[in-house]
């Protein structure tokens, strides 16, 4: 959900929809209040989709986090082990490394 892409197109759409209910209407007044109030929908539409998303992906990563922690935690382990090994090697002739 882009946000300009989002009220380019919300701001078409309400120019359909005004020109329509102006079509069908034949009054101003009306033709502004009931978009005003297609307008209000659709921002709160949005906001509600927005929310949506971010719950969405606040699941998925909660979801993911065990795993995530747990090859962190692997990753740490492994490189203290290298560390510790290429520390030993530091300074020695090949032929001694082992």
């Amino acid at each position: 959900m882009f946000a300009p892409r989002f009220f380019v197109s919300m701001l078409g759409a309400l120019v359909a929809f005004a020109i329509a209910t102006y079509y069908l209407t034949g009054s101003f007044a009306s033709t502004a209040v009931q978009t005003l109030i297609c307008a209000v929908l659709i921002q709160v539409g949005y906001f509600f989709g927005v929310l949506f998303l971010i719950w969405k992906e606040a699941r998925e990563r909660r979801k993911l986090s065990p795993t995530i922690q747990a090859a962190a935690t692997e990753a740490a382990t492994e490189e203290k082990q290298s560390a510790k090994f290429s520390l030993r090697r530091v300074g020695r002739p090949r032929h001694f490394n082992s």
